[in-house]
């Protein structure tokens, strides 16, 4: 039986992460502790645990068909590889620091500098962009100590809080770029492989607009039913039913994430009443 092959990271949040999607999926893994190579027991996959930076070269010689890992590494490492879906969790920024210390006007206040980093290619693209020539130290550990003892005058590395330049007396100054997981693929992946990555690709767009959205009930008075059903979006339109109590209706509908304390602010204005929120599971379109 055909499986496809995916990568996931051997450890770390991205790690944890992706293994909460596949189970959301549907997908269960049986996987030991320590255990590089794992199938799943209700799915054509068999799941790789590698290190980060060594996956798009896995990628690009075929020996996994996708793979779930950081855009800021395929950014990097990869970018012949195409990304088939983003998949919005362990965002990320990839950016310069100096010493707090340091008086920063502009991104030519690198010019002539030493950066320590683990993005070579990234630093060095990006300055190129804005006409500025560095000194680049490639450190594959943590490049947060460089300038504390004198091997750099700024770092580049990924920045989620914050907290890490804190500790180590850095700031922010310039953002590269921004980076979020994605699944990723293989220029090499079989037709038949490509069969069940559409499988999966179709359970996991179902996973992720489930986490974009909660389903809300509520009551309204018919003679104010108009005006809130206007501020109402849905997957086609809001569910209208009649309740028991005559002049009333209760509505169901779906509404984003992002937006959904400021409708609900608008509905509670417009006459709603009970209203109720729900988790969504999957949403499947």
């Amino acid at each position: 039986m055909t499986k496809i092959r995916i990568a996931i990271q051997k450890a770390g949040r991205l790690n944890e992460e992706s293994i909460e999607i596949l189970k959301e999926c549907g997908i269960s893994i049986d996987n030991g502790r320590d255990q590089l190579k794992a199938s799943s027991r209700n799915f054509p996959m068999e799941v790789f645990y590698l290190r980060n930076g060594d996956i798009p070269q896995y990628l690009r010689d075929g020996v996994v068909d996708i793979a779930i890992i950081g855009e800021n590494v395929l950014i990097e490492k990869g970018e012949d590889i195409s990304v088939a879906e983003k998949l919005g969790f362990s965002k990320c920024k990839v950016s310069l620091a100096v010493p707090k210390a340091v008086k920063y006007e502009s991104v030519k206040d690198f010019e002539g500098k030493r950066i320590a980093t683990s993005y070579p290619n990234t630093v060095k693209n990006y300055l190129d962009s804005k006409g500025v020539k560095a000194d680049l130290h490639i450190i594959t550990g943590s490049v947060e100590i460089a300038p504390n003892i004198g091997l750099a005058d700024a770092i580049c590395d990924i920045v989620s809080s914050g907290s890490t330049l804190f500790k180590n007396n850095l700031k922010e100054v310039e953002v590269m770029l921004t980076s979020e997981a994605v699944l990723a693929v293989s220029p090499q992946i079989s037709e038949e492989r490509k069969a069940i990555l559409q499988k999966l690709q179709f359970r996991i767009q179902a996973v992720l607009r489930a986490r974009q959205s909660k389903y809300v009930l509520l009551n309204a008075p018919n003679d104010k039913l108009k005006d809130i059903l206007k501020l109402l979006p849905g997957m086609r339109s809001p569910t209208v039913l009649p309740l028991a109590d005559e002049g009333w209706s209760s509505v169901h509908t779906v509404i984003n994430k992002d937006k959904f304390w400021e409708v609900i602010d608008e509905l509670k204005q417009a006459g709603a009443e009970g209203i109720l929120v729900c988790p969504i599971e999957k949403m499947v379109l």
